[in-house]
């Protein structure tokens, strides 16, 4: 496997789920010389709690983590991501290495990795190498990974603690691409409601998943109050620069990220927070 992305470089693309190959296959978008085939090759689709992280394989399907008891208990923020993720059919054969390594900017998994800190684990002939969330991601539909380098293992820091959770999004429809989208992640100091560490990240509004570090600084050491809450949301829209379509135009991206975050930071201790059609 590894041989043949080696030998073939851009050349050849590599098919998990195929939920985003296959379309661009059959609108000629893709034009591979191969196609280098996951589904045969063992050991790729797992998942693992080791050393206080939870650890996936890239042919993990994204109905198996939405419905894994284990990985609700050990990151509840994936199993509130992945049930955004299209219609229940599409999670079937949609898998954790492909939904990240496709880099659609309007990708639920993309974020959620992004604000929980994930590491991603890349392999090729050459050796392996550890890749940071925050290094990943590279532009629409764009990673970091080398032409000859295979997406092998998922990394998530396992969430422990008192925290509060949510991942909340805007779409059309159900099962739509989100209009704009938040996943955030709170850990509070023990025996206090104070602020120790935030992960926020949005979807939908920028080339690529973007982590809120202004929106982050807004709420540290804070105990979630009005005012801490109102800086993060106003700094959060602040921090990107959404594109207009015919679903959307810029200036309502950019509010309803601060609604988002808004809403995620009032989620609650230890919640989920999932947002509809009609939430903003």
């Amino acid at each position: 496997m590894l041989t043949l992305l080696a030998e073939y470089g851009d050349e050849a693309k590599v098919l998990a789920g195929g939920q985003s190959l296959v379309p661009l296959l059959n609108l000629r978008l893709a034009r591979p010389s191969v196609v280098v085939d996951l589904g045969a090759v063992d050991g790729l689709a797992r998942q693992e709690r080791v050393d206080g992280r939870l650890l996936l394989g890239p042919m993990t399907r994204q109905r198996a983590v939405e419905t894994s008891p284990d990985v609700a208990a050990a990151c509840p923020l994936l199993v509130e991501a992945i049930r955004h993720i299209g219609h229940v059919q599409i999670r079937h054969r949609g898998t954790v290495g492909g939904s990240l390594a496709h880099a659609d900017p309007a990708a639920e998994f993309p974020a959620v990795a992004l604000a929980l800190d994930a590491e991603m684990v890349a392999r090729s002939t050459r050796g392996e190498r550890v890749v940071a969330a925050q290094d990943f991601f590279d532009g629409p539909f764009t990673t970091t990974l080398q032409p000859d380098e295979l997406l092998v293992e998922v990394r998530v820091p396992v969430t422990e603690g008192r925290c509060q959770m949510a991942f909340l999004e805007q779409a059309r429809r159900t099962g739509d691409f989100a209009v704009a989208g938040v996943a955030a992640v709170v850990r509070f100091e023990p025996g206090s409601t104070r602020v120790a560490a935030a992960g926020l990240a949005a979807l939908g509004v920028g080339p690529t998943p973007i982590r809120l570090r202004d929106a982050e600084a807004a709420v540290l050491g804070s105990e979630l109050d009005d005012a801490a809450v109102a800086a993060a949301a106003a700094a959060a829209a602040a921090a990107v620069s959404p594109f207009t379509d015919l679903h959307a135009d810029a200036d309502y991206r950019r509010y309803l990220v601060g609604v988002l975050v808004s809403r995620a930071l009032r989620s609650g201790p230890g919640s989920g927070g999932q947002g509809g059609a009609d939430d903003a």
